[in-house]
Formats: structure tokens, sequence, C-alpha cells
């Protein structure tokens, strides 16, 4: 069972189901509302368990993320026409037995770090 909490606890998200896509988004989005890079997995939607006020946020025509309306922890981003959810990987109780797999939006990266992991990196 992999959990995770927000940074006040208000909202816990569980699953047993085996994530996928383990990834760092270099997105202007996640960096802004992250403060840094997000680093996420995610599963089917109906296989994460979520308790808690989570708030969300429309953040484009295409996804919404979701957050801790208390602590501000951005903990989920949903595509409006998927039915897969990721969380965040940080807010996950360790270990975690996931390894992340790629790095994504690359182009939109910021200049004040490197990526030199050798992970695969899309733009």
């Amino acid at each position: 069972m992999i959990k995770g909490s927000c940074l006040c606890g208000d909202i816990t998200f569980q699953t047993s189901a085996s994530p996928q896509g383990a990834s760092m988004c270099h997105c202007t989005q996640c960096r802004a509302q992250s403060g840094g890079i997000w680093s996420s997995a995610y599963v089917s939607e109906p296989n994460l368990f979520i308790s808690g006020p989570i708030k969300w946020f429309d953040s484009s025509t295409n996804a919404k993320r979701g957050f801790c309306p208390r602590c501000g922890s951005f903990l989920f981003w949903k595509a409006h026409d998927e039915t897969s959810i990721s969380f965040a990987l940080g807010a996950l109780s360790n270990p975690t037995g996931i390894a992340i797999e790629k790095h994504i939006f690359v182009a939109e990266k910021d200049d004040y770090y490197a990526l030199a992991d050798g992970l695969l990196q899309k733009a």
C-alpha cells in the first residue's frame, strides 16, 4: 500500500495499484505552484483513495490541480479527458519503491539548474 498526505495532514491518500510514469515535471505551471520541480506518478483514478477537503483548481482547459486548502500542499494533477490521476511523490510516506523514469516539459525548464541524471527527457 502506498500512502501519502499533505503537510498539515488534513488530506490523506492511498493506493494499492502500481504507480506508472514516475516523472519530474519542469513546466511553468508546476514550477509556479510547487516552487520547483514537481515529481509525480499516476494510477487509474478509481484506484486512488483520497480523504479530506481537497480543493481543485482548473489550471488550464486541459487539466486541474488538487491541493489542500489549509496548508497549500499541491498533491494531484488530473487531465479532464483521462481516467488516470497523478499524485505528488514528495507527499508519500517512505519507502515508496518508486523510481523516476523521465523528465517532462524540459523545454520550459528554468536556467538555475541542470539535468545530469541521464534519464529520458521529453520536451
